[in-house]
């Protein structure tokens, strides 16, 4: 069954012979951002270290999720418990609503906005920002990188 409402407008139809996606003319379109966790919002300098969410948020988080969620629904997306990251956001009093997106939803895409949504699922984005990230272009690129 499709997903797609006029409620929640996304990037991507259902692609089921069903879907009566309507038409976007005159309705609210919401972009998603995915940001990673270690390395982006957590500064992660000493690397796993013990497995915790130990350091500090890197420098401007706070002001560019902020000016983000404005515009964009935004989740971030980890390999950590989502607990985890979503008590570090709380311990640094980053002052944001942060909601775990369970692993076993029917969810497809987070549309929510002005809440932060934490994943270990990778959901539809405009854009990842991701600190170990390489830009694809093409394979043969991809080879002469490595």
């Amino acid at each position: 069954m499709c997903k797609c409402t006029p409620e929640i407008r996304t990037p991507f139809c259902g692609r089921v012979p069903e879907c009566t996606f309507p038409s976007m003319e005159g309705k609210p379109f919401v972009r998603t951002l995915a940001f990673d966790f270690d390395g982006v919002l957590h500064a992660y300098r000493d690397g796993y270290k013990d497995g915790t969410a130990y350091d500090i948020p890197n420098e401007g988080v706070k002001e560019t999720l902020k000016y983000l969620l404005r515009d964009y629904a935004v989740y971030v997306f980890s390999t950590r418990s989502p607990e985890m990251i979503q008590d570090w956001f709380a311990r640094h009093q980053l002052g944001f609503v942060t909601e775990i997106i369970p692993e076993d939803t029917t969810l497809r895409f987070w549309t929510t906005r002005n809440v932060i949504g934490i994943s270990r699922i990778k959901l539809p984005a405009v854009a990842y920002i991701d600190d170990r990230a390489i830009r694809f272009t093409n394979m043969r690129d991809i080879r002469n990188y490595f």
